[in-house]
């Protein structure tokens, strides 16, 4: 195959494209090192300063403080979800906002660590909305708040924070990371899987307020304690290099190319419109899973009149270069993962596919 498809797949996602050249540049021999990218020690210099520009590109990007850190863990999310509740839930009580399937096994993970409340959950309204503040049942004595910013399976996403009185607000942005400005002195923990938004699969972003360590617990097994990898700058081990090198190269596209988050935001705003205005628009041929007030900018779930239509959707669209529609298993239907990196004109080719599906088969 010569022509790449555009890809909608919720993850590992589609890459910019400038990226993914600078790496084909790099992968058979990185400037100045005489070998692969792929090659190179995790203590040399030069991925030194691979690992130090992935992380001044993002405090750039959010204007973060020095009271935080960055973290780059093995394991993705979901290792995360048991990680943060060993180091800082030690057999007390979280509340979590159970809102989709990735806050479910973020529940999951980490009840075994201690007590897990549902200070809230959507499940009765088949997670196709988020709480309001007054909804919110939270404990005084959490010892954290918890949320997942974006719901890839059902295409849903905060369009802010929730108001958690004071407690430390934990939140797992795998899906939405980087695609927006974010107020990072409101988090006391935020953390992303790469594969969806900004890079390969094999890490997970960490953010956390320094002051977070001093409340981790003694004896915790190395890669599973926040304390050692900060202090050894997440080189504890050998780690996922070409993830965090292409990291930085999107975090240095988002900057130098994009122009920052305020611009990416725009422009995925302006790209989500085309698949919902096509949704709205189609007299009920589509239909769409999230309230419209809680619609994600990233994820757009939808469905069709029956199975049997949505298997021909999504067969002639990947025909025609519309790759990884089908909906998560868990759930069915279709799904377009619009993240930072897919380009406007692959959702206006989808908007366009839609409408001409719609007119043949409706």
């Amino acid at each position: 195959m010569s022509t790449r498809n555009f890809n909608f797949s919720a993850g590992p996602a589609t890459l910019p494209l400038p990226v993914l050249e600078q790496a084909k540049e790099d992968f058979l021999c990185y400037p100045g090192a005489g070998a692969s990218i792929m090659e190179i020690s995790h203590r040399t210099k030069t991925f030194l300063n691979v690992l130090d520009e992935a992380k001044s590109n993002i405090k750039e990007l959010l204007g973060m403080s020095d009271d935080y850190c960055i973290l780059f863990t093995p394991g993705g999310a979901t290792m995360q979800f048991t990680m943060l509740a060993m180091n800082f839930l030690n057999g007390a009580s979280a509340d979590y906002l159970h809102v989709g399937t990735w806050a479910t096994k973020a529940i999951q993970g980490a009840s075994p660590h201690g007590t897990v409340r549902k200070a809230w959950s959507g499940k009765e309204d088949n997670f196709n909305r988020l709480p309001a503040d007054d909804e919110l049942d939270l404990d005084p004595q959490a010892a954290y708040v918890h949320f997942t910013s974006n719901e890839t399976i059902q295409g849903i996403q905060f369009s802010r924070e929730s108001q958690v009185n004071g407690k430390d607000l934990f939140c797992d942005a795998s899906s939405d990371f980087l695609s927006r400005p974010t107020d990072m002195n409101k988090y006391a923990l935020l953390y992303a899987g790469a594969q969806k938004n900004i890079g390969p699969s094999g890490t997970a972003v960490v953010i956390l307020r320094k002051d977070l360590l001093e409340r981790v617990p003694e004896g915790l097994p190395p890669l599973l304690d926040y304390k050692v990898l900060y202090d050894n700058d997440s080189l504890y081990n050998t780690p996922s290099t070409f993830t965090i090198y292409i990291i930085g190269l999107v975090s240095r596209w988002l900057l130098k190319t994009v122009g920052g988050l305020e611009k990416m935001h725009a422009i995925n705003k302006n790209k989500a419109a085309l698949l919902y205005d096509a949704i709205d628009n189609s007299q009920g041929f589509y239909k769409g899973h999230a309230l419209p007030e809680y619609r994600s900018l990233m994820n757009v779930a939808f469905r069709l009149g029956s199975e049997e239509l949505e298997g021909k959707f999504i067969a002639e669209a990947t025909a025609a270069g519309l790759d990884g529609l089908k909906g998560h298993r868990s759930v069915g239907g279709c799904r377009a993962s619009i993240y930072n990196a897919m380009p406007t004109e692959g959702v206006q080719a989808l908007a366009d596919f839609m409408k001409e599906f719609q007119r043949v088969k409706g």
